[in-house]
């Protein structure tokens, strides 16, 4: 009873603690399947543009699948939908294990298995980030947010080095203990009890579907942030590179490449835990364009570096800056969203947020195919710096946001009309 008294209050809930603790097992599990996919990927033809085709085909199936996905969240228990999803990854993992001990001379079996991964994200997503503010009052919404983005920070930072680690025993290893550990997720969020709920409207229409996309176009303080984290991590973002950035760069091995992986969660890390224990009480707008300016100054410095610890670094304050433009974002949408249309919401939000992640991953690859990674690389950090200045102007009312509860429906209709009247876009 004690111990309970010490846990964040959201952690208090069983429900959301059982939702919270199926996080780090497969998040680990996901991000050593990354480390040891993108090494052997870069190993069959030392291409950059591999690594890209694998973050485009798990992108692919974000899109075509986000609003079903989105709509069933609104329709069916949420930890089911998201336990489905587990068991796809748990699936991938194990048929990895098989094209391993096959040899992993084609490229073509990974670019399935990407394929695959990014439809289990695709169904798992929305219902997973819209249970989690339905499992705590509405006061805790935030520490909620904050306290998943630990969760899965903090089972990346150890996941990709434990990844790294496993890799240099052999890939066979990584995999089999990706797959166990997803097992241990699936039986955690079955054990989750959805709360009783309004369910959304009717059948799969193009009009229900489509409710999540006009309800964002409504509200111009979202549509603002998180297009501002498409563009900025589409351009800035170099995880991707990771790999070569370790072989060709760096001159370092597997275990080099898990910890370059692991810098931006350890930055996220720390930035969670500062937020938990010291919540943004204001300028929320001021201090999300400026998290993403200097998300694009430490690109700038990463793609310079010719050190392993000042990567490192860099990646770091990256991953830093992100979890307070994750934050902002994550938790604006969540209050400002009614809970019967939240699954369709955080889908079109997924679309952003993969969008950025994956296709940024093919635009990476594509651009350091042409350009050479170093070029690429720093010239996306700089665009980023430039994208955070532009959307002062572009979305006015974002920079003016002072605090959460300007997200309030009523805050955020204000917002919309103001917008329109300024023929700001919406």
């Amino acid at each position: 009873m004690a111990l309970r008294r010490r846990l964040p209050p959201a952690l208090r809930h069983r429900d959301y603690a059982l939702y919270w603790a199926s996080i780090v097992p497969t998040a680990f599990s996901e991000q050593m399947v990354v480390v040891a996919v993108g090494w052997q990927v870069y190993a069959i033809h030392r291409s950059a543009f591999d690594l890209g085709l694998i973050g485009l085909m798990a992108f692919v199936p974000m899109p075509l699948l986000a609003l079903p996905a989105g709509h069933l969240a609104d329709r069916v228990p949420r930890s089911r939908v998201l336990a489905l999803s587990y068991l796809v990854q748990l699936a991938v993992a194990a048929l990895l294990l098989v094209v391993t001990v096959e040899g992993a001379r084609a490229l073509w079996p990974f670019l399935l298995l990407a394929l695959a991964t990014g439809a289990g994200i695709a169904l798992g997503a929305p219902a997973g980030r819209a249970l989690s503010p339905s499992l705590v009052p509405l006061e805790l919404v935030q520490s909620a947010v904050t306290l998943r983005s630990i969760a899965f920070q903090a089972s990346i930072v150890g996941g990709p080095a434990l990844g790294g680690a496993l890799f240099a025993l052999s890939p066979r290893v990584v995999y089999v203990t990706a797959a166990a550990l997803a097992l241990v997720g699936v039986g955690c969020i079955a054990a989750v009890r959805d709360p009783v709920r309004e369910r959304g409207e009717g059948g799969a229409t193009l009009d229900t579907l489509l409710a999540g996309v006009r309800f964002i176009r409504s509200t111009p303080i979202i549509l603002g942030s998180i297009s501002l984290d498409l563009f900025a991590v589409l351009f800035g973002g170099a995880e991707a590179l990771l790999p070569l950035f370790a072989r060709s760069i760096l001159h370092t091995g597997p275990i080099g490449l898990g910890v370059l992986r692991s810098a931006p969660a350890a930055g996220a890390l720390l930035a969670g835990i500062v937020l938990a224990r010291r919540p943004l009480a204001n300028r929320v707008g001021r201090t999300l364009l400026v998290a993403v300016a200097a998300f694009g100054a430490s690109m700038v410095v990463f793609g310079l570096s010719r050190s392993l610890p000042l990567s490192c670094v860099a990646l770091a304050v990256s991953g830093f800056a992100d979890m307070f433009s994750m934050n902002i974002r994550s938790t604006t949408v969540a209050l400002a969203t009614p809970d019967e249309l939240r699954g369709r919401v955080l889908a079109v939000e997924w679309v952003f947020i993969s969008a950025s992640n994956e296709l940024g991953a093919f635009e990476s690859g594509a651009a350091a195919a042409l350009l050479g990674a170093v070029t690429s690389v720093v010239a996306g950090g700089a665009i980023t710096i430039g994208l955070a200045a532009a959307w002062t102007r572009l979305f006015p009312a974002l920079a003016t946001v002072d605090r959460f509860d300007d997200a309030a429906p009523g805050s955020l209709r204000a917002d919309a009309a103001g917008a329109h009247s300024t023929g700001s876009p919406a």
